[in-house]
């Protein structure tokens, strides 16, 4: 329900036809968008459609094969409309937050760079927002603070964070959620090449690695992401299961490409059966060669034996 009510949002709705028009560069039809976005009614479409055409930043054009098609304006096109038709100042900004790229500009930067005022940026950032021309990212690296970019620009992933934040929140649960699901993909593995191959250890070991790729396509088949994580998402996730000491890492090149392989790896003391023989006193107590039951030095008189098994 959600879903369908941002989709017909009027902005969502000519971002997406944007987006439809990008991915079919010879132009899309009225029937074609339709089919796209059927959430989006035709009153809303066409509206969305007069607003693009009107801000020049699609061609309305007649194709042999779909008849009447829109297309979007080419970006040299749009920058020589501003440098003839846009005051000194858009022109300055423009260039400037172009310049910038998928990282975008923080406004300072832009008043630095270009010696704008501030009355002035903020109405010529709205003016350049209002055509479409750039657009403000909500930056995960510091508190309410926004940067500019092209409109047409996917952020870059230092912006946004990635697969791992919501808006600016650090999607913890997910990212648990995550680390368990790849780790019982890699056990699971393992038991089933154990069993395979139980006399051949060597070949047990070669056999157990999996790679970053097929743990990727395990967790897309889950269903359990919102958002289309990539291999190196996943990589980020299993290391930190290198690093927790629940599997290992190698590497392997194919086709002049690195591929990375993780197994799952066996704890030389299982953490829930082993913590408390690690804190057993005996593991640290100078005098254990020397006690015995019959000894003056014996576990039963033992102050350090009975103060652990107080606590």
């Amino acid at each position: 329900m959600e879903e369908n009510s941002n989709s017909a949002n009027p902005i969502n709705a000519e971002q997406r036809i944007l987006e439809l028009c990008a991915q079919n560069p010879d132009g899309i039809s009225d029937s074609m968008l339709q089919q796209e976005i059927p959430q989006i009614s035709a009153q809303q479409r066409l509206a969305a459609l007069n607003r693009l055409l009107s801000l020049g930043r699609l061609d309305l054009l007649k194709s042999a094969q779909l008849g009447i098609v829109y297309r979007l304006k080419d970006k040299l096109a749009l920058s020589s409309a501003l440098s003839t038709s846009g005051d000194m100042d858009e022109k300055l900004v423009f260039a400037v937050i172009k310049e910038s790229g998928n990282k975008g500009i923080w406004i300072r930067d832009i008043s630095t760079k270009t010696n704008v005022k501030s009355t002035a940026l903020n109405k010529t950032l709205k003016n350049l927002e209002s055509k479409k021309l750039i657009k403000s990212v909500q930056s995960v690296n510091a508190n309410k603070k926004k940067v500019y970019m092209l409109y047409d620009l996917e952020p870059d992933r230092s912006v946004t964070g990635g697969a791992w934040y919501s808006g600016k929140e650090f999607e913890s649960e997910f990212v648990e959620i995550l680390n368990e699901q790849c780790y019982h993909f890699l056990v699971q593995r393992k038991e089933q090449i154990d069993e395979k191959f139980p006399h051949d250890p060597v070949m047990r070991r070669a056999s157990s690695f999996v790679s970053s790729k097929e743990i990727r396509d395990y967790i897309k088949n889950l269903g359990i992401s919102r958002v289309e994580l990539t291999t190196e998402d996943i990589e980020t996730i299993l290391n930190t299961l290198v690093f927790d000491g629940k599997c290992e890492r190698t590497v392997t090149t194919k086709q002049n490409e690195q591929i990375g392989l993780y197994r799952a790896t066996n704890f030389v003391i299982e953490p829930k059966k082993g913590s408390s023989l690690i804190r057993l006193p005996c593991g640290i107590c100078p005098l254990i060669d020397n006690c015995h039951i019959d000894s003056i030095i014996n576990p039963q008189q033992c102050v350090y034996m009975k103060e652990w098994l107080d606590f």
